[in-house]
């Protein structure tokens, strides 16, 4: 059966290696104190368009209809459930969540239309919790083995320097500034041409220091402050602009040189009025870059006419936090099943083992036995 284009099945090794990968984001999310939400994959069409209808992503939304014919459609990020989950929360609510998101878009090898965001978010913040974000970046991408880049910017100094060109239509040329990273320079030129912006590409290229008699910049100060606390290296980068217009602050993307695409991105915003920051990753890009395994040790138990025993064993051995699975049939088939679906030990149980109590144990990678004394009564 044809897959829908833009969508994708994960079977074997792909969907292990996106488990693990989950687990580890689920332990530093939550060692770092966020709460863990789940929210409807399909809301009213007007509260996922909110107030951003003009922004890119908002316009790809997958639109549905329900028996009733209510307008609806699929979520295609988190952030703007965030209205609901903090409504009279203690402040600073801080949630993470990871989902499945739809967008409605061109398709490429490390772009589907369905794929899984992970994303943390603090709700009433300020420029520590921007801080504190980036150090889950780095925790994460260290720990799954993702060389990475951290690119900073703020909004409010990219709309300072938007003013001082005396440039009107902020938000479409912030639109084609987001593309420098996506098309050649001389194609993001000719589209600011269009709007008399193209002067504002000769100021990116200035040293750091020339962008200090801005009065947005001190806030790029501080927040490098509170990196360095975190012993979070970050790059300041005038031309990032983040496409979506509710950013209002500092803004971060996290880079690496084994694709194009961003591997993490996100910033500051506001959250009915109350200032909020946060960064989403994208669970099948951490996915394809890591060489993350799982390491828990998997047994097959292959039953020789000993099936009592058999499941007694692969009991035992889930009680001591392995896995295992029991197989009923002949040695050869079974070897084969192992082979098949990676399991890293076999143990026979047949009439001889369960007298004896020894247990021939088969290292599927080594190809060898060894006899162990195994207690199942």
């Amino acid at each position: 059966m044809e897959l829908v284009k833009g969508f994708k099945d994960f079977t074997d090794i792909e969907a292990e290696k996106k488990s693990e990968i989950k687990k580890i984001l689920v332990e530093i999310f939550e060692s770092y104190g966020f709460e863990s939400v789940e929210t409807p994959i399909i809301e009213y069409e007007e509260f996922v368009k909110g107030e951003n209808q003009n922004d890119e992503a908002v316009s790809d939304i997958f639109k549905l209809k329900d028996k009733g014919k209510r307008e609806l459609a699929l979520r295609y990020e988190f952030t703007f459930q965030l209205k609901r989950l903090a409504k009279n929360k203690k402040l600073p609510y801080k949630r993470y969540q990871i989902g499945e998101v739809f967008r409605d878009e061109p398709v490429s090898s490390n772009r589907l239309r369905q794929f899984t965001q992970c994303d943390v978010d603090i709700v009433g913040s300020s420029v520590r919790d921007e801080a504190e974000i980036l150090a889950i970046v780095k925790e994460v991408l260290d720990k799954i083995g993702v060389g990475f880049t951290i690119y900073i910017n703020n909004r409010k100094l990219l709309n300072e320097i938007l003013e001082e060109q005396k440039i009107k239509e902020k938000e479409k040329v912030i639109k084609e500034i987001d593309k420098l990273d996506k098309l050649p320079e001389k194609e993001v030129f000719a589209n600011l041409q269009k709007y008399g912006a193209e002067k504002i590409l000769k100021i990116f290229k200035e040293k750091e220091s020339y962008f200090e008699k801005y009065k947005s910049y001190p806030e790029i100060k501080e927040f490098k402050k509170y990196c360095d606390y975190y012993n979070v290296k970050i790059v300041f980068l005038p031309s990032l602009a983040r496409g979506l217009s509710y950013y209002n602050g500092n803004v971060f993307e996290v880079k690496t040189n084994k694709i194009k695409e961003t591997i993490a991105g996100g910033g500051s915003y506001l959250v009915d009025g109350i200032q909020a920051t946060g960064i989403s990753f994208g669970l099948d890009r951490l996915s394809f870059l890591s060489d993350v395994k799982n390491e828990k040790e998997n047994f097959l138990v292959i039953s020789l006419a000993q099936d009592k025993e058999a499941i007694k064993i692969a009991g035992k051995l889930r009680q001591e936090g392995k896995r295992a699975t029991v197989f009923y049939g002949k040695p050869s088939k079974a070897l084969e099943f192992a082979n098949s679906y990676r399991y890293k030990k076999v143990i026979f149980v047949g009439e001889k083992e369960v007298k004896e109590k020894k247990f021939k144990v088969k290292d599927m990678k080594t190809g060898k036995e060894e006899l162990i004394n195994k207690k199942i009564y």
